[in-house]
């Protein structure tokens, strides 16, 4: 009953003898996006946790954002530093907008040094006292009221003792003292590498930790990737698995599981719209009921949407796939112009071309679309700058060019994530996704995939997204791994392909919707035409053409 057991995630709780009784164990919130999600409700209150990971891996960040939700939600926190100044991290925290030095002047946060001095006798280990640093956390507690806190980082203190034994019975004592004092406790460790046993020499994990959250840091390509894994939580139930997560400026941790719930956007213009904001991505049918009507979207092609009966299905995310030269930014330049002329809100997101090269297809294919260009810094319900009053009834059309290099995957997901939230659009483009293939790993590019396939349908995004085969995109597929369009077939509704046919001396270009679900759909090829009057799809494709390029 696996799905019964997660329904029934965080319903034990402690009795007064400190044991699991049968009801509900109280979580409090850490703050880091997306977290919360993966570990059923955030950290159980009362505990304590250990962050285990190398460095770089942003423990630090991971026990500041803990304690800056704990005063925000009216809950005082105590940051313990065993290794870095306070002035640093108060510096470094208000880089991520938490005004720590105003929470200390309030009282809601208090620093303690738990730092140790350095001997005289440089040959020697300095002792270090735990009664002391334990009766400093708890006078910094006594006049804050602290709820949480922080202790970062333990190792700074078990480095000190050669002697396993001792370092445990000392990280013993102040774990009961901690214990004594009810606070939800964050305790930082630092690892080497990918702990695959024991965290530290010295069973940190097992002696101490109620709970154990392990950070990793990894080498993928060009990039680091950060993940994110719940490795035990006594008594209360959690998602399974590595789950990535980035640092964001102004923010500070996002981790970016596949099922969190979406943001709601803005309704599409037609009243039939279906109103999907409230579906949680990862849901594999976020549409409205089978039984009410579901709404069609032309994608602006004469003669494509005659192919799929009547236009793309609004919530649905097509595939264009297709060799070089196909048409595939034609078709998706297209349906972003038809967009504005139907008045909707389009996002195009460009990662091969420039902003200045989609302005141009857009005019060669008659649609000006810098005339309805949205400015970043405009108002979701304002009106473009440069519109007219005979533009009433015209949508408009913000266009984002990212090279794959400036970012990483997980980046380029959060960006992606951002601007939607921002600009509310009904329709999204996609052009040239396959150009991101050879940021990760073949495991890492199919989980930023399924994210954002995941996360477009559960907000009812019209999406339009172009590939090209590996074959003819040298160097973007993943060592031994599937191109974008394998990764994507079983991820979305649609699958539009083009090919380049051999036709005599001639090359044509040919269209066929090999898939299309919700819908019935044309199974023939069609000539895809491109003349000075645009984009068109005219009559069936000559038998006996020869195939030079394909999916």
């Amino acid at each position: 009953m696996p799905a019964a057991s997660a329904r029934l995630a965080g319903r034990l709780a402690l009795g007064d003898d400190g044991h699991e009784s049968g009801a509900a164990i109280t979580k409090v919130a850490t703050g880091i996006g997306g977290f919360d999600h993966v570990a059923m409700g955030g950290l159980p209150l009362g505990r304590t946790t250990v962050v285990a990971g190398p460095a770089g891996a942003a423990k630090t960040l991971f026990a500041a954002q803990f304690l800056a939700e704990g005063v925000r939600s009216g809950q005082p926190g105590v940051f313990v530093t065993l290794e870095e100044p306070a002035a640093d991290l108060r510096a470094n925290f208000a880089t991520l907008g938490w005004d720590v030095a105003a929470w200390e002047a309030r009282g809601d946060w208090r620093f303690v040094d738990g730092s140790p001095l350095a001997p005289t006798d440089t040959s020697a280990r300095p002792d270090y006292d735990v009664d002391t640093l334990a009766a400093q956390i708890g006078a910094a507690v006594d006049r804050t009221g602290a709820r949480r806190l922080a202790l970062d980082s333990l190792s700074a203190v078990l480095s000190l003792h050669e002697d396993v034994v001792l370092a445990r019975q000392l990280l013993r004592t102040l774990v009961l003292r901690l214990r004594a004092m009810a606070l939800t406790v964050v305790l930082t460790v630092e690892t080497e590498d990918d702990p695959g046993g024991s965290l530290t020499r010295y069973g940190v994990e097992e002696f101490v930790a109620d709970n154990v959250v392990l950070l990793r840091n990894v080498r993928e390509g060009t990039f680091r990737r950060r993940t994110v894994e719940v490795l035990k939580m006594r008594g209360a139930m959690h998602h399974k698995g590595d789950v990535a997560f980035t640092v964001v400026p102004g923010e500070g941790l996002r981790v970016l599981p596949v099922s969190v719930p979406a943001p709601a956007v803005a309704s599409p213009p037609a009243p039939s719209s279906p109103a999907a904001s409230s579906a949680a991505v990862g849901v594999p049918d976020a549409s409205p009921s089978s039984h009410a009507p579901r709404e069609r979207v032309s994608s602006g092609v004469a003669g494509l949407d005659e192919l799929t009966h009547g236009g793309l299905l609004r919530a649905s995310t097509t595939l264009v796939a297709g060799p070089t030269g196909a048409g595939k930014t034609m078709l998706a330049t297209q349906f972003a112009a038809e967009g504005v002329r139907s008045g909707e809100e389009v996002l195009v997101m460009a990662y091969e071309e420039s902003r200045e090269q989609v302005l141009a297809n857009g005019a060669a294919l008659g649609c000006d679309l810098e005339h309805y260009e949205w400015a970043l810094g405009s108002s979701s319900t304002g009106s473009s700058p440069t519109a007219d009053p005979s533009d009433d009834q015209r949508g408009r059309v913000s266009i984002q060019s990212f090279y794959p290099e400036v970012a990483s995957l997980d980046d380029h997901l959060v960006e992606l994530q951002g601007l939607i939230e921002r600009l509310h659009p009904t329709r999204l483009v996609l052009d040239g996704l396959s150009a991101l293939e050879r940021l990760g790993s073949q495991p890492s590019y199919r989980g930023f995939l399924l994210a954002i396939t995941a996360y477009v349908r559960s907000i009812g995004l019209a999406t339009f997204i172009t590939a090209t085969p590996p074959a003819l995109h040298p160097g973007s597929s993943p060592a031994g791994g599937a191109s974008t369009a394998d990764n994507l077939t079983g991820l979305v509704d649609t699958i539009i392909v083009l090919r380049l046919q051999e036709v005599g001396a001639t090359i044509r270009r040919g269209i066929h919707v090999q898939r299309m679900r919700g819908s019935h759909h044309e199974n023939v090829v069609r000539e895809l035409v491109v003349d000075e009057r645009g984009i068109s799809v005219g009559d069936l494709m000559p038998t006996g053409a020869t195939g030079i390029a394909r999916t």
